[in-house]
């Protein structure tokens, strides 16, 4: 029995002019690019990941250090089972090589608010919907209980 080759598909433009990939988005792409490059070299070292998590949290301008650093410290006190590592250029935390948290600073894409997020490892299922991500313009005391509470959830 033969088999047929078939014709490779052709894109063709078709009039319509699509935004793409902003500045921001393309180096965060390759930033998780370099990322990843980094990661199978040193094969998960839990010390270079937090290393790296430190210097990106050092580079970026306030607010956001602030913030960053705090949430740094509330996650390995929460979480210590949690890895620190730089994800899409970003402070993320990762339970056996899976992001469970992460934090997007303001700067970042340029947006009024930081977020502190969730992937879907982490186990905050709570019914039919849940929150997985929350903006942040400061930390209180309260703010810091409830991010506590919920990262721990989250490796539970």
């Amino acid at each position: 029995m033969a088999t047929t080759k078939k014709p490779a598909k052709r894109t063709a433009a078709t009039g319509k002019t699509g935004e793409g990939f902003s500045d921001e988005e393309r180096g965060a792409m390759k930033e998780r690019a370099k990322e990843l490059r980094a990661e199978a070299r040193a094969e998960k070292d839990k010390a270079a990941g937090e290393q790296a998590v430190l210097e990106k949290i050092a580079e970026m301008p306030e607010p956001d250090r602030a913030m960053a650093k705090r949430l740094h410290a509330i996650i390995t006190e929460s979480a210590p089972v949690l890895s620190p590592k730089t994800w899409y250029g970003m402070p993320a935390y990762a339970k056996e090589g899976k992001v469970v948290c992460f934090f997007t600073p303001a700067s970042k894409f340029k947006e009024r608010y930081a977020t502190f997020g969730f992937n879907g490892d982490a186990n905050l299922d709570d019914g039919s919907m849940w929150p997985t991500a929350f903006a942040l313009t400061k930390l209180t005391a309260a703010d810091e209980k409830k991010i506590g509470a919920l990262v721990k959830k989250a490796v539970s």
